[in-house]
């Protein structure tokens, strides 16, 4: 058997603990980018699972544009869409002509490019923030019960985004998602500081119960104190919708979803390390404290940003990381990617069904995804009582 080297200027791991590989495991494959320091080793599970889940998002994104008060049959809408392409690139983007040269393309052509196209889009962005954040919250406090909505972060982006709308009315609305994400990230870290001793479940919920009721306390304050125009917009916004998104809004969201997104998939591994506790992540070579904010900032910013567009959308971040770690592995370079597209998938689906369940009617997403995530939620926390 042959030694081990040992090298002067290079600690040797703790004993008993393994080594971070650069070598994929049996059954994964090795992904890098060309041009930066950064490489994937997707098992071929993840992988299958990460494409089933994208064709199904794409199935249901066009019927997402299909369906609704006007039906418009699938040839139709690609016509819309390759109209709408052509439109873009006679008129040019941004100049104005862009609706005037869909109007008189007809109405479905309007209704599919400039009001279901968007609303579509900003569902699958918002959901994909939300599964993520709620899975990096899990992978941090090493808890299936732990998700923004529960833990109360998304009750301090709505109050955040509330305070925004009641006092910033001559503040341009690019300023809504920083708002948003520094009450998120107000609320992360004083959850971080108050359960950071034990990730047990009963402790975590209560500080969640906790921070829940001060967040809604202080938005309700803020709706009070409203004008009365911004009252029945900022209800509906808190049940969760994504009703009259339009290009401006997606235009919001793509960059924060983009970055901090792009930002937690390419540190997957220390995030890895995390589920595995403080001990095993520090004789990995990692910074579990430092780990461990970074995470909570970046679900902070993926949730504010969604909340700032979509409103309080409920148990979307709770559900997406259980489906996807089911589907592509329990560790979260394996189920990240496809919390990201189940969130995505569960909010368009909601909005679809919200649509065209009860018509004339259109019924905010978020109570379909409550309805869902509620018992869901009992059943979770049932078991980990049992367990």
């Amino acid at each position: 058997m042959k030694a081990a080297r040992f090298h002067p200027l290079r600690p040797a791991p703790a004993p008993g603990l393994p080594r971070l590989s650069r070598r994929p495991l049996p059954g994964h494959w090795t992904l890098r980018l060309p041009g930066l320091p950064v490489s994937f080793h997707p098992s071929r599970r993840s992988v299958v699972a990460t494409a089933a889940l994208l064709a199904v998002t794409v199935a249901a994104f066009t019927g997402s544009l299909c369906l609704g008060s006007l039906a418009i049959p699938p040839q139709r809408v690609v016509a819309a869409l390759l109209d709408g392409l052509g439109g873009a690139s006679a008129a040019g983007v941004g100049t104005g002509g862009g609706a005037a040269a869909t109007a008189a393309a007809g109405p479905e052509a309007f209704v599919v490019q400039n009001l279901r196209l968007p609303r579509a889009l900003v569902a699958v962005l918002a959901g994909a923030a939300l599964g993520l954040a709620g899975a990096l919250t899990q992978a941090v406090f090493r808890n299936p019960l732990a998700a923004p909505d529960i833990l109360g972060v998304t009750g301090g982006a709505s109050a955040a985004a509330v305070a925004f709308l009641t006092y910033g009315e001559g503040l341009s609305i690019r300023w809504l998602p920083p708002a948003a994400f520094a009450g998120a990230m107000v609320t992360a870290l004083a959850m971080h500081a108050l359960a950071r001793r034990t990730g047990a479940s009963l402790r975590l919920i209560l500080v969640g119960i906790g921070l829940r009721a001060a967040t809604a306390a202080l938005t309700t304050l803020f709706v009070v104190k409203s004008p009365i125009y911004l009252t029945n917009r900022a209800m509906l916004w808190l049940t969760g919708t994504v009703y009259g998104a339009t290009w401006t809004d997606a235009l919001l969201l793509a960059p924060w979803l983009l970055g901090a997104g792009g930002l937690t998939l390419a540190a997957a591994r220390r995030i890895n390390a995390l589920q595995l506790g403080d001990a095993v992540a520090g004789g990995l070579g990692t910074r579990p404290d430092r780990d461990r904010v970074l995470a909570l900032a970046a679900a902070a910013a993926l949730t504010g940003a969604a909340v700032a567009v979509a409103g309080a959308v409920g148990f979307v971040a709770l559900l997406a990381p259980h489906i996807a770690r089911f589907l592509a592995g329990p560790a979260f370079s394996q189920g990240g990617l496809a919390a990201a597209l189940t969130g995505g998938l569960m909010l368009l689906a909601a909005d679809t069904l919200g649509r065209v369940a009860f018509p004339p009617l259109d019924v905010p997403a978020g109570v379909f995804t409550a309805a869902v995530g509620a018992p869901f939620f009992l059943l979770l926390l049932y078991r980990q009582q049992r367990g």
